[in-house]
């Protein structure tokens, strides 16, 4: 991978990143599933910084369909609720699929669980290769393992492609001391540290994935994913976002 900034667009910060959004972002006003319309704007985004020469990973979690945790819950075997978790990543992932390369986007969806008539397995290497080719590469399944969540698999495969940053898109525009949808008071940070995000439990991702990202010095960025252009204008050093830092 060439590290020099893409021609194209001398402002762009980084060449490879980790994008991580929830499952529930892609149900746009629906309380379950998948919104297609939503879906298909998360793709223009998405499209919109691939179009600057960024290479691109993807990692979708599965709570709009169904959570493992929740299953637990409710009295289902855990690591039994955790693999139905990892399939509900690898339906968001294929309809990321579609809606990306329908926008003429050449797309490869990676699965940790061995489903060849859907997606292929995960081999780093290959997958390196694919980034190399300009492919958006979407990682699902998790990790293969129960007990472990979406950001952790984030975090993990974001350190195995060598990205630059992970991009963390939620429906807040960055890292607040507490929910600013409950206290008006609420006070954004523009940077915030590993190891304050776990003390104060600031709720970025789990602790396992801050602890990855710190042992590994991986930014990670936090944006709306309802701002248009919020990603393509973060990559140029714009937009609001807190970024997470040694």
């Amino acid at each position: 991978m060439s590290l020099d900034t893409p021609q194209d667009s001398p402002q762009v910060t980084f060449n490879r990143v980790m994008l991580k959004i929830s499952g529930e972002a892609l149900m746009g006003d629906q309380s379950y599933g998948l919104h297609p319309p939503t879906v298909e704007r998360i793709a223009r985004e998405v499209q919109s910084v691939h179009d600057l020469g960024v290479e691109i990973c993807m990692v979708i979690g599965g709570g709009n369909i169904f959570r493992g945790l929740q299953g637990s819950a409710q009295g289902m075997e855990r690591t039994t609720a955790d693999y139905m978790g990892m399939l509900a990543t690898v339906m968001n992932a294929l309809a990321m699929q579609s809606a990306l390369e329908g926008l003429g986007i050449h797309t490869r969806v990676i699965s940790a669980i061995t489903m060849n008539e859907v997606a292929e397995p995960y081999i780093r290497r290959r997958a390196v290769r694919h980034l190399e080719k300009k492919r958006v590469c979407i990682f699902a399944a998790g990790t293969g393992n129960p007990y472990f969540t979406t950001d952790t698999a984030a975090t993990l495969r974001a350190n195995e492609m060598s990205c630059e940053a992970i991009f963390k898109g939620t429906k807040v525009d960055g890292v607040y001391d507490k929910d600013p949808a409950k206290f008006p008071d609420a006070k954004r940070y523009e940077t915030v540290s590993y190891d304050d995000v776990l003390q104060k439990r600031l709720g970025v991702m789990d602790a396992s994935a801050i602890a990855l990202a710190r042992d590994n010095n991986l930014p990670i960025i936090v944006f709306s994913l309802d701002e248009p252009d919020g990603f393509k204008g973060i990559l140029a050093g714009q937009g609001t976002h807190t970024r997470v830092q040694g």
